[in-house]
C-alpha cells in the first residue's frame, strides 16, 4: 500500500438489500464481489483482472429488489388472501345483521312461516349458512312458530271469514306451512263444515230478496265453494238457507 495514497484504499460499498458487496482491489484497483473475497478464502481460483468468477461466485450479479410488503418466507399471496377472507367474512356478517333486523321488524306486525322468512333473508344475498343461523336464532326466541302460526290462520279462516276445510288447507300450503303441521292443526277443527256454511249462507240469503230461486241458488252456493266448501255441501248449505228464507216470510222472491 502507498501511504501516499491512501484516498485510493476505499471502504466496501455494502448495498441495503441484497445484491453483491463490492470493494476496491487494494492491490489492483479493480472491485471485486463479496464472491471473490470467498473464492480467496476457499482458495478458489479468482482472477484479479475481472474475469469471471467461479465456483460459487457464479451466482447472478443481480438480486431482486426487496419489497416491504414481503414476509421473511416470502408469503405475500397467503397474507393477502387471509386479508380477503377476513374481509368476506366481516362484509357477510353485516349483512346478516342488517337481515335479521329487517326480519324482526316485519315480525311485529305480522306473522310469518319459516320457509316464508328463508325468502326474505335470501333477499339479502345471504349464503345458505348465514340463512340457517338466523332461522335457528329467530326460532329459539319464539319470533318463528309453524305451528302456532297453523292455529292462527285456521282460527281467522273459520271465526272471521267463514272459510271452509279446503280453502284453509289451501291457505296453510300457500303460507308455507309444512304438511304434518297443517294436518295437526285441521284435526283440531270439530267436523262442523255444514253449520258454518250454514251460518254463512243464511247472512247472505237476505241479500238475494230480488232474484228468483235459480239464480239465487247460484250465487249462494257458488259464494260458499269459494270459501273452501265442497260442491254438495253448498249447494246444500244454500238450498236449506233459501228455503229458511222463504219460510220465514223474508221477502226473497221466487219465481
Amino acid at each position: 500500500m502507498d501511504s501516499g495514497h491512501g484516498g485510493d484504499d476505499l471502504a466496501p460499498v455494502i448495498p441495503l438489500f441484497g445484491g453483491r458487496t463490492e470493494r476496491r482491489d487494494t492491490a489492483g484497483g479493480a472491485l471485486r464481489g463479496d464472491a471473490g473475497a470467498r473464492g480467496d478464502e476457499l482458495g478458489h481460483d479468482v482472477d484479479s483482472g475481472g474475469d469471471e468468477l467461479h465456483g460459487e461466485a457464479d451466482a447472478p450479479s443481480t438480486l431482486l429488489a426487496w419489497h416491504p410488503t414481503w414476509t421473511a418466507d416470502g408469503s405475500v399471496a397467503e397474507d393477502e388472501g387471509r386479508v380477503n377472507d377476513d374481509r368476506a367474512d366481516s362484509d357477510e356478517d353485516s349483512r346478516r345483521d342488517l337481515a335479521e333486523k329487517a326480519l324482526i321488524k316485519r315480525l311485529r306486525t305480522r306473522s310469518v312461516s319459516v320457509a316464508e322468512a328463508r325468502g326474505m333473508l335470501r333477499e339479502h344475498d345471504l349464503d345458505e349458512a348465514s340463512i340457517e343461523t338466523v332461522i335457528v336464532s329467530l326460532t329459539g326466541y319464539g319470533y318463528l312458530d309453524d305451528a302456532a302460526l297453523a292455529e292462527q290462520l285456521v282460527h281467522v279462516g273459520v271465526d272471521r271469514k267463514g272459510q271452509g276445510r279446503r280453502l284453509i288447507a289451501q291457505t296453510l300450503a300457500k303460507r308455507g306451512v309444512p304438511r304434518d303441521v297443517a294436518d295437526s292443526a285441521l284435526q283440531a277443527l270439530p267436523d262442523d263444515d255444514l253449520e258454518r256454511a250454514l251460518e254463512y249462507a243464511r247472512g247472505k240469503a237476505r241479500a238475494l230478496r230480488s232474484l228468483d230461486r235459480e239464480t239465487a241458488l247460484r250465487r249462494l252456493s257458488g259464494q260458499l265453494a269459494r270459501r273452501g266448501y265442497s260442491g254438495s255441501l253448498a249447494m246444500n248449505a244454500a238450498r236449506t238457507a233459501l228455503d229458511e228464507s222463504t219460510g220465514e216470510g223474508s221477502g226473497v222472491r221466487f219465481r
